[in-house]
Parts: structure tokens; C-alpha cells; sequence
């Protein structure tokens, strides 16, 4: 199919076996919020456009308790006003998604394109020092794809899985083949709640604050972190791009990625070796493979549509072995209204740093 990438998202999500969307309109990802509204319904699913950001995520909550396969989206804005709740689910380990199309801020900020939500979506947004699976599409293919992956990744360890967009990827159309994609079978979901049926039965309940008094709370953080530590070990990913024999490798995730790896291809055509790392996973970030890459001697240009905030992950990578570029909003070939960096912009600074 032709589309968009705010209805991929939407077919990635119901190929994933998603039922219930709550959401509120927000720039750039109406349409998104549109999409479920027409489609879910008509499928047996239920969609509820709420009256603000902190009541979807809310209701997400709720849904979330019910062991259905649930998610809602929002712009930058907007995730801000949900960290609350979303802190909570965290504590409970409830599997969800969250769909976050970045848009400039911060405050209310602008409608235009950027990547400056990378810190509070890799760092756990909310109180408490949780953590989410972060991941990054960078085609509109992927829109599709990610999102199967996150209800997946969510439902295999219980985990809030965010999926972390820009306003340009959302809107631009490609061919998408929109097959479901199978994965390895996960255990039931005997922890949700059932109901207690007409007859009565066990009064199920998860409680939101069953960590606060000692020794509970101790235990409860510790699991939870070594269960960080098992997706730390498994669940990894990112891709590579002309890297083998590259001198200086780009890093970059979403629409900044697509102009990097277009950037390669010109370098290349003038003979310089440039490859590319695009995390897929923002969390857990693929640090393993730039200390690789720094320790044979590569250099780093990070390319980023914010101040620089992926700079900070490539930083600990690299581990002072190598040293690190940025081209971001504050460089100085990055001008105009929009501030979009382009394949061209990216080329310029690359045949500086050679």
C-alpha cells in the first residue's frame, strides 16, 4: 500500500492485535488519532477521545489492568502531561504503547519538526527512575513494523514501550507492505484483571503503591531493574549502514537517519568513507558497537534535529576513544524557518571533518 506514516502506525497496531485507543487531538498526529477513531470501531475495538492528555493515559491505565492490547499517541506537549500516570503504569508493570511524534519545544513550543523528547522518553519521563524500551522508526515502513514489535516487546516483559516519531516521518507516504509478522509465543496473562463474574469470585487487584512501605519497596525496585538488565541484554538493536570501512560514521535515528544514509551515498560517490549507525533501540542503546567502532578508530558526526540530546548516549559509547562531532539546530549550516537538516547540509559538514 501508498500511505502515510501516521496509518502506518495505525495498521502496525491493529496487525499487533490492538483493540483499544484513547487518545487526544494534538499537532502533528491528528490523523493518527483519526485513523483508530474510523477503524477500531468498525472492528470490534473502542476507541475514546478523552479530554486531555493525562485522562488517555488514564484510561490506557485501566485498559492496560484488563490485559487488552491498548495504546494512545500524543506530540510532545502532550507526553509531557502524561509522565504521571505513566510513571504508574511503570510500577506496575503494565504492558502498553505510546506513541510520541516529537514536535519543537519546550513548553507548548512550535508545531514544527524536532527531536528534542530523547532525554525524557530514554530516561524514563515521569518520577521514580523507571525505565521504558524506546523505539525508533525512520521510514514509514518501519512505522508499521515497530509497532508490531512494541505490543510485543510490551506484552513479553510487561513493559511500557514507547515509539518515538518526528513530524516529518508521520507525514510523508511510501509503499508499505502491510503483512502481520509473527512472534515467538508469550505466556497468558494470569496477573489481569478478570472480573469478578456474576457469580463472584477473587477480588483482583495491582497496587499502584505496593512498594512504599519497607522491605516491599526495596524489592519490588531491585526486580524491576534486573528485569532493565535482561532487556539491556536481549533486546538491542540497531542498524548499519556503509560502515565496514568507514572513517567517520554518522549517527542519527527517524527522518535525520534518512538523510544521513543519502548523505553516505553522495560521500561515497566522491570517494570518502562514510558509513552510518542508526539505533533502532534509543532504549537499550546500542552502546556496545560505537566503543567497537571507536576503539578501530573511526570518528563520530552526530546528527540530530534538537541541541543535542542522542549526543549524550553516543558520548557514553565512545567512551573518550574517538572523537565526536555534532551537526544539530545550533550548527551553523542549519538555517531557515524550518531548520530541517537536509542530505546536502550533512554532506557540507562531513567534507569539513575530512
Amino acid at each position: 500500500m501508498f500511505i502515510h506514516g501516521y496509518e502506518a502506525v495505525g495498521r502496525g497496531a491493529l496487525n499487533a492485535g490492538c483493540t483499544h485507543f484513547f487518545g487526544y487531538p494534538i499537532t502533528p498526529q491528528n490523523e493518527i488519532t483519526e485513523f483508530f477513531a474510523r477503524e477500531l470501531p468498525q472492528r470490534g475495538g473502542r476507541f475514546v477521545q478523552t479530554e486531555s492528555e493525562l485522562s488517555s493515559a488514564a484510561m490506557v491505565f485501566g485498559a492496560s489492568l484488563g490485559g487488552v492490547r491498548v495504546m494512545t499517541s500524543t506530540a510532545s506537549p502532550g507526553w509531557g502531561l502524561m509522565q504521571e500516570i505513566l510513571s504508574h503504569i511503570s510500577m506496575c508493570e503494565l504492558p502498553c504503547v505510546v506513541v510520541n511524534v516529537q514536535r519543537g519545544g519546550p513548553g507548548q513550543g512550535t508545531t514544527r519538526h524536532a527531536q528534542t523528547d530523547y532525554l525524557s522518553a530514554t530516561r524514563g519521563g515521569g518520577q521514580g527512575g523507571y525505565k521504558s524500551i524506546v523505539l525508533a522508526p525512520s521510514s514509514v515502513q518501519e512505522c508499521h513494523d515497530l509497532l508490531q514489535l512494541a505490543f510485543y516487546l510490551a506484552d513479553k516483559y510487561r513493559i511500557l514501550v514507547v515509539v518515538l516519531a518526528d513530524g516529518i516521518l508521520i507525514q510523508i507516504a511510501e509503499q508499505v507492505d502491510v503483512k502481520r509478522i509473527d512472534f515467538d509465543p508469550l505466556p497468558p496473562k494470569d496477573w489481569a484483571f478478570k472480573g469478578m463474574g456474576k457469580k463472584g469470585g477473587r477480588f483482583d487487584y495491582i497496587h499502584s503503591t505496593r512498594g512504599i512501605m519497607p522491605p516491599v519497596y526495596r524489592d519490588i525496585i531491585v526486580q524491576m531493574h534486573e528485569k532493565y538488565g535482561r532487556i539491556a541484554e536481549a533486546e538491542v538493536r540497531f542498524k548499519t549502514y556503509q560502515a565496514d570501512d568507514a572513517e567517520l560514521l554518522l549517527v542519527a535515528y527517524g527522518y535525520v537517519a534518512r538523510c544521513c544514509e543519502e548523505a553516505v551515498n553522495i560521500a561515497r560517490s566522491k570517494g570518502l568513507k562514510v558509513g552510518m549507525i542508526q539505533p533502532v533501540t534509543l532504549w537499550p542503546f546500542p552502546y556496545e558497537i560505537m566503543a567497537q567502532k571507536a576503539s578501530s578508530g573511526c570518528r563520530f558526526l552526530v546528527v540530530e534535529d534538537s541541541m543535542g540530546q542522542l549526543l549524550e548516549d553516543v558520548r557514553l559509547g565512545v567512551e573518550g576513544k574517538s572523537p565526536i562531532a555534532f551537526l544539530g539546530l545550533s550548527s551553523r549550516h542549519v538555517a531557515g524557518e524550518l531548520g530541517m537538516i537536509f542530505p546536502e547540509t550533512i554532506l557540507e559538514e562531513v567534507k569539513r571533518l575530512i
